[in-house]
């Protein structure tokens, strides 16, 4: 049984009445709200807070929908490199179209898409069309004049008077983007410029979940949130100006301490007041501690976040995604907790039994990968490579016959369909590798439960794997990856290659 660390009721509650409450004080006609993290399906806050619903900040917005607007950022460059959002393996590009279709699902209204920084760049102009052509409004903002150090530039028609102005009509306007350095500040602040050159009052604030501010600088839920942005260089921090300002101890990260001094002259400049904000901490609304009913579980759940961004990063150091440093200080935040690759519990098991095969005089286990998984009730299952199928296909096999308590000899796909998929393959689709992926394992699954009650009962079992932990000895393909993050299951893999292809591989 999963323990519960955090009330998603409860937070949600506290959430959005905060939210409001921040809409409602002062004179300002509308607030902006700067989104950082992931507004659907936050996968980091659910695995380090368990209980927390990944729709959450969605569900906060479907909540006060009569009152919100959206607005999406992206940057041109994240475009034309195809940067890619890890957790679903998709371009940010791409990930732009899956949260517009997320909104209208929630019944949101989308104002429109921003491309920041843009340049004129071929790949971005047909991006840009095929959203205007599917009617999406998207405006293009330029480099700011003079940003980050001249004020008074960036604040004038030369600035942020240069980009076009967003006509919003509700009193919640919230500024989101499919990852860090889409231009969702600078949004907001260009918004503010043209607002309050009209004479409309309109505020500025951020919600972030992570870092917690009130919760300790070395507490592992906020350090987890290291773990996870080591690619970024994010290091939390004590927010010195709310120490100075208030007397408190609050949490924040490096990048917004370094430019709220900027932020704060920028919106005096823009309002011509004395900032209403005296710290980073200050513009946030995030109320995520509120919702924790059991610290311990908390903060073990998170070491197990830290152990796992670990080990994630040193695949990505291996595919050439990071480098050195970004993997260095992986392994300093684990060092902090005394904490081991070991210490996720499906690592030893899928390692030693990959030993164990090679340790045998057979040539048919040189190579053999192994994958295992630890099942809802801690039952741990193994699964390994054949010339029919990759690890990730035995293991979930092997899982729901455990689940089924199915005999091991019983065959729930018949070898012949196997073998047909398999000439499918290489005699007609030309592919190189016969293997069956997962996903090919579990159309042949689904098939076979029409006719095979012993499939049909396995079938049945599957969604049972959704919040497991899984580990490979090898890196896996992006095709398995893919399908066993769509299952649900928390895979981590060993930084080595099943072989030395390139392509091939």
């Amino acid at each position: 049984m999963k323990r519960i660390g955090f009330d998603a009721d409860k937070y949600i509650e506290e959430q959005s009445k905060y939210i409001l409450e921040r809409i409602n004080e002062g004179d300002g006609k509308r607030l902006y709200l700067e989104l950082g993290g992931k507004l659907v399906q936050d996968k980091h806050a659910m695995r380090v807070l368990p209980g927390f619903d990944e729709n959450a900040k969605i569900k906060l917005l479907q909540k006060l929908n009569d009152k919100t607007e959206i607005i999406i950022c992206i940057y041109s460059g994240a475009i034309t490199t195809n940067k890619t959002r890890q957790d679903f393996g998709i371009t940010y590009d791409l990930e732009v179209l899956r949260l517009i279709d997320m909104f209208r699902k929630y019944n949101l209204e989308i104002n429109s898409v921003i491309v920041t920084r843009y340049q004129d760049q071929p790949s971005v102009n047909m991006f840009i069309n095929r959203l205007e052509r599917r009617g999406i409004r998207v405006y293009k903002h330029y480099f700011t004049k003079g940003y980050p150090t001249d004020v008074e530039t960036i604040v004038s028609e030369e600035g942020y008077g240069a980009n076009p102005f967003i006509e919003v009509t509700r009193p919640l306007v919230a500024v989101t983007g499919p990852g860090g350095g889409s231009g969702k500040l600078a949004t907001c602040l260009s918004q503010l410029y043209h607002e309050n050159a009209r004479g409309i009052k309109v505020r500025y604030a951020k919600f972030e979940t992570f870092p917690i501010w009130n919760l300790p600088l070395k507490h592992p839920v906020n350090i987890a949130y290291e773990a996870a942005t080591v690619d970024l260089e994010d290091v939390n921090m004590i927010d010195w100006f709310h120490l100075e300002a208030y007397g408190q101890t609050a949490i924040n990260y490096n990048r917004d301490l370094e430019v709220f001094p900027v932020v704060k002259r920028i919106i005096e400049k823009i309002t011509k007041h004395e900032a209403e904000y005296k710290s980073p901490t200050d513009m946030g609304v995030n109320r995520a501690a509120f919702g924790i009913i059991d610290d311990e579980i908390c903060r073990d759940a998170s070491k197990q976040e830290i152990i796992r961004r670990y080990i994630i990063a040193k695949v990505n150091y291996k595919k050439g995604r990071i480098d050195e440093a970004a993997l260095e200080r992986a392994k300093l935040l684990m060092d902090d907790l005394n904490l081991k690759e070991e210490d996720r519990i499906v690592v030893s098991p899928a390692r030693e039994y990959a030993e164990y095969k090679r340790s045998l005089d057979d040539k048919r286990y040189e190579n053999v990968v192994v994958m295992a998984i630890e099942l809802p009730d801690g039952s741990i299952i193994t699964g390994r490579s054949s010339r029919r199928m990759v690890a990730a296909s035995s293991m979930i096999l092997n899982a729901i016959k455990r689940l089924s308590r199915i005999n091991d000899e019983i065959h729930l796909i018949s070898p012949n369909v196997l073998g047909s998929i398999q000439k499918l393959k290489t005699e007609v689709l030309m592919q190189e590798r016969t293997s069956l992926t997962a996903e090919e394992i579990l159309s042949a699954l689904t098939i076979s439960a029409a006719t095979n009650p012993a499939a049909e009962l396995a079938a049945k079992r599957i969604p049972e794997l959704r919040g497991c932990k899984a580990h490979c000895t090898a890196i896996l393909s992006d095709r398995d990856e893919q399908t066993l993050q769509s299952l649900g299951i928390d895979v981590t893999s060993d930084p080595e290659y099943v072989t030395t292809n390139l392509y091939f591989a």
